[in-house]
């Protein structure tokens, strides 16, 4: 049996649960995804939403596309996956309060995943939050968010002070470390969404012998849709069998041709001084190719597919033509290829 099932299983009860009461009511069936220009913007606050907040990939930021984070807006609750650097300002740009954020998942610890998560938390607080907040991710999770709030020790010191304030950042915040599961597990619910995760191949086995960081992929699932996420990762059977049957697949993809031209300019100016061809061997080997996107996309069966964590993304000027080509030799589903403040 197919292990995700019964994830899927507890995504139908959750909505059961949800909608009873409702008189008459059934499980929503997914309506058409719509594009809106902006987060909210003539949607129902009752559907789920999905909002590419940064679609590039690498620590690649730029003024055209922040580093990777998503929001998925259930009955007004927002929950992020990832959050790169510039996530705090793409939140504001899409209307979304971060005051108000209580999750957080994250794929893995690579700066251009976690960069804002500092700046997130000192702000959340500085705000005035005064409820709970979990940053979830795989091993090094928690003691990131200890490092956070060690980097704004001195600001919460002097607003406890200075404006007798009486909640202390660290009895709000706490990091949770997932395991790294073979296959799909549950990590969190609550009464809209069960998210479940599964370990991808982002990290070679051999690199995996040496350290004990890992990297995971992440599904959502409300009432009415299923988001999976695959973070960055190399083909994965893994994540395949996460996001069976899901609506929407949000899946990184690598354009290997354009890149290289990109990564020789930035070689060129400077760039991956510390051996390049490292470098350049990790981005093609540790990511996901076009044609992958589209053959996991295929194998899980989506309903629709979203390229992110775009590379090049905006290191080069392709049209959008040069990511579709390959991902269409494999998947005859929908496709879309993101950007920043795109709502799904």
């Amino acid at each position: 049996m197919n292990p995700h099932k019964l994830l899927v299983r507890r995504r139908d009860l959750l909505g059961s649960a949800i909608m009873a009461g409702v008189a008459g009511s059934t499980r929503l069936a997914l309506p058409g995804l719509a594009l809106l220009p902006a987060a909210g913007a003539g949607a129902q606050e009752s559907a789920t939403k999905l909002v590419l907040l940064g679609t590039q990939g690498g620590p690649n930021f730029n003024t055209e596309r922040g580093e990777s984070a998503n929001a998925v807006v259930v009955d007004g609750e927002t929950y992020l996956v990832d959050c790169g650097y510039g996530t705090l300002m793409a939140l504001r740009r899409a209307g979304l309060n971060y005051r108000d954020i209580a999750q957080v998942f994250l794929t893995h610890l690579h700066d251009d995943h976690s960069g804002d998560i500092a700046a997130l938390l000192s702000h959340q607080w500085s705000d005035g939050r005064i409820e709970p907040m979990t940053v979830y991710g795989p091993f090094g999770t928690e003691r990131m968010v200890e490092a956070a709030l060690a980097f704004s020790e001195a600001n919460a010191t002097i607003r406890l002070i200075d404006e007798d304030r009486s909640v202390e950042p660290a009895s709000i915040f706490a990091g949770a470390d997932l395991e790294a599961s073979p296959e799909p597990a549950e990590v969190y619910a609550d009464d809209r969404v069960v998210v479940s995760s599964v370990e991808n191949t982002h990290f070679p086995e051999a690199s995996k012998l040496k350290m004990p960081y890992r990297s995971l992929s992440y599904r959502l699932d409300s009432r009415d849709r299923s988001i999976a996420f695959s973070g960055d990762t190399g083909y994965s059977e893994g994540l395949v069998d996460l996001a069976s049957g899901a609506d929407v697949l949000v899946c990184e993809t690598i354009e290997v041709v354009a890149m290289r031209q990109a990564f020789e300019r930035m070689v060129a100016g400077g760039a991956y001084a510390d051996n390049a061809e490292g470098v350049w061997a990790h981005i093609v080997g540790t990511h996901t190719s076009t044609e992958d996107a589209g053959r996991m996309a295929a194998e899980a069966g989506v309903g629709t597919l979203v390229l992110s964590h775009l590379v090049p993304g905006a290191l080069l000027d392709v049209d959008d033509e040069t990511y579709l080509t390959g991902v269409r030799r494999q998947f005859d589903g929908e496709v879309i290829v993101g950007r920043d403040q795109m709502v799904i």
